[in-house]
């Protein structure tokens, strides 16, 4: 059976300057501008990215023992040039401690190559990013 390779989210409209995205789980999660404590769309790219990667590397590690502490910090700069508004210095910082034992010696010994593994080939979202593939926008 092939697997289905098409993904989407609707965004609506709930506010001045706020709205839901919905997936066709029916997840929603509100975001705006950031006057509130939603989320802004940079704010979302960057927990993508960490996120993706996140999956990654916890599917990976996890198969050897179950972290203590898992934390992903994901920044950049929001800069204004020539090419228009765009985020650079994009960077992920992955803090993850496991418990001691063999298990957890597995599980460190494995991250280097988990959070490697996850940046060169297996992160839908930094993957996307990094080939800078081209958005079609159209107006129905």
């Amino acid at each position: 059976m092939a697997e289905d390779t098409h993904r989407s989210v609707s965004i609506e409209r709930v506010a001045s300057r706020q709205y839901v995205a919905t997936n066709p789980r029916g997840g929603k999660l509100i975001f705006g501008e950031g006057n509130d404590n939603e989320f802004t769309p940079v704010e979302l790219l960057l927990t993508a990215l960490a996120g993706c990667s996140a999956i990654d590397v916890d599917f990976i590690t996890t198969r050897r023992a179950d972290p203590d502490s898992f934390e992903v910090e994901a920044t950049g700069d929001k800069i204004r040039d020539e090419s228009g508004n765009r985020m650079e210095n994009l960077e992920l910082a992955f803090r993850v401690r496991f418990p001691d034992g063999d298990d957890g010696d597995a599980a460190r010994k494995v991250l280097p190559d988990a959070i490697a593994k996850s940046r060169d080939r297996l992160c839908t979202v930094s993957r996307t990013v990094e080939v800078a593939t081209p958005v079609a926008i159209r107006s129905e």
